[in-house]
């Protein structure tokens, strides 16, 4: 009977014991990958920052496929950037590291977070090995830095290396953090908190386009609503709307491609260019792709695109979006767009042109979670004596960033003009500038009038314009980074002579608007040409020759 007793004790007791061993043995394995994941991702935010030409975002990085654990990588991540320059100086201070660790600095920065402020660290990888022997003096220096600052706390020495604004978005979290930062389920707290806090504003709607080129937009309606509210967006037709917080990362349609995370001034860009079935479409600046993608379903996947993208780590995104989206119809070209010679035969039949070039990314920045980039922190970090006036932070508003990136814009739109059978041209931009935006329009018009080309009215029914800064500017399209969420501007250009050119065509003489800037004889003489063309015509068209509205 004793041993009986004593059997059915040790039994449960030594499964269990096998199965805790088990548990903790995946733990580490899973932890051991999220920190790599997140060092490799860490590594492309911080050269993409260095070198002011970003990959990706933050999250357009963590959402890369390849990416398994996403919610352990993205909290990783972000809580790292958060106390980078807390973690450079402790590993100064400590002084531990050799020449084979500074080669994998990216590692050691997430694991030294951990040591710090996270988990506790298991023996499981070399620079784990290598950092917790070092642990006690790694946090003798975060100890000797605390007095050093006069922190009384690691949320007062964190608020003193934050520019005001980037501490702000953390402020309501620190506490929380504090209390749990040594519990066993930190990881899963901290994942998902910055996923229900930081993946989308909590009065922002979650979008998600349907990739038609492999599913319709009912099914997608239908396989959707088994979990969430969904319904259609009003303006872009494959764009559907869920509530706000809705987590789709690991949903199988967009695993497989059927559904994109794109928001709606996004969307917006590739439907106001609209290229039909069976065009040649040149997308010039074209990685990570979501854009891209979304040509190629516009188009049905007839026809051709070519995404051309300077950065060679962006095509490998680039590559990535397309395969994911299974387009048959786009051509990779890894070069620079302002090269391309529009008379080359593989560009002269080009009728549409997506230039989505590099801005300020102002109107996105809050979505991107570019507070979290070392550029968007204080450059001069003063003793806690120093007046707060001499710490100063890397500035998206800075005048002359913002003139040099119009320069290019403007250059890049420019060339844009010059492919002989272009039809229509998008110039669009995530940023809330004028001058990356209205001036940029302004200053290439009375080139893009001499080529033929017209504004036109992207999506009238939409209420936010252009600003009121040239006549012809209410053609332009805005989205309002408070009221919409981000900030985008589209401009639409299309060539007139195109547009005449259509076998039986005419304009009606009521829509006619004559183009601003030109002389009364240029009028004379285009109201004979129209006569002449209504005269022998049978067709009619609704399109005006200047301001179109599509």
């Amino acid at each position: 009977m004793v041993r009986l007793k004593t059997a059915v004790a040790n039994g449960p007791s030594g499964a269990a014991r096998k199965s805790k061993n088990q548990r903790l043995s995946s733990a580490e394995r899973s932890a051991y990958f999220a920190r790599r994941e997140a060092a490799k991702v860490l590594r492309s935010v911080l050269q993409g920052d260095a070198r002011r030409r970003a990959v990706g975002s933050i999250k357009s990085l963590v959402y890369n496929p390849s990416v398994r654990n996403k919610k352990a990588t993205f909290a990783l991540v972000c809580q790292t950037l958060k106390h980078l320059p807390i973690i450079k100086d402790v590993l100064e201070t400590a002084n531990t590291l050799n020449s084979k660790w500074k080669r994998q600095l990216e590692l050691v920065y997430i694991i030294t977070y951990d040591i710090l402020f996270g988990k506790e660290i298991s023996l499981v990888g070399d620079a784990e090995k290598f950092l917790t022997l070092r642990k006690d003096a790694i946090q003798s220096a975060l100890a000797r830095l605390l007095v050093r600052r006069k922190a009384k706390c690691i949320e007062d020495l964190v608020a003193l290396y934050q520019t005001p604004g980037r501490y702000k978005v953390f402020n309501r979290f620190n506490a929380e953090m504090h209390e749990l930062s040594r519990s066993s389920c930190h990881c899963k707290f901290i994942a998902d908190m910055w996923f229900t806090n930081f993946d989308a504003d909590v009065s922002k709607p979650r979008y998600v386009r349907v990739n038609t080129l492999k599913v319709d937009v009912e099914s997608a309606v239908l396989e959707l609503r088994k979990q969430f509210m969904v319904q259609k967006d009003d303006m872009v037709p494959d764009l559907l709307v869920l509530p706000p917080g809705c987590d789709l990362h690991d949903h199988p349609l967009v695993k497989n491609g059927s559904v994109f995370l794109q928001g709606k001034a996004s969307s917006m860009v590739a439907a106001a260019l609209a290229p039909e079935p069976g065009w040649k479409v040149l997308d010039a600046c074209s990685a990570p792709g979501n854009k891209t993608v979304h040509l190629a379903a516009f188009m049905k996947g007839k026809g051709k695109i070519i995404a051309c993208e300077l950065n060679k780590e962006r095509v490998k995104r680039l590559e990535e979006t397309i395969r994911l989206s299974g387009a048959a119809n786009i051509e990779v070209l890894n070069g620079d767009f302002l090269k391309l010679d529009p008379k080359d035969p593989a560009y002269s039949e080009v009728r549409a042109i997506l230039l989505d070039p590099s801005c300020s990314g102002s109107g996105t920045a809050a979505d991107r979670l570019d507070h979290l980039l070392p550029s968007h922190t204080a450059v001069f970090l003063p003793d806690a004596s120093s007046s707060a006036d001499h710490c100063h932070a890397a500035d998206m508003t800075d005048p002359e960033r913002l003139k040099k990136l119009a320069a290019f814009q403007k250059k890049a739109l420019e060339h844009a003009l010059s492919f002989p059978a272009v039809e229509r041209i998008v110039y669009s931009t995530c940023s809330i500038h004028q001058t990356e935006n209205e001036d940029v329009v302004q200053s290439v018009l009375p080139l893009a009038i001499s080529y033929g080309f017209q504004l036109a009215t992207p999506f009238p029914q939409w209420h936010r314009r252009g600003l009121p800064v040239f006549e012809g500017s209410e053609h332009l399209l805005r989205t309002d980074v408070v009221e919409d969420k981000e900030g985008f501007f589209i401009a639409l250009f299309v060539r007139k002579t195109m547009i005449l050119a259509k076998g039986n065509l005419s304009v009606p003489k009521k829509n006619y608007v004559t183009p601003i800037l030109f002389n009364r004889m240029f009028k004379l003489m285009s109201h004979c040409r129209l006569r002449s063309i209504s005269l022998n015509t049978k067709n009619h068209s609704s399109d005006s020759l200047f301001h179109v509205t599509l």
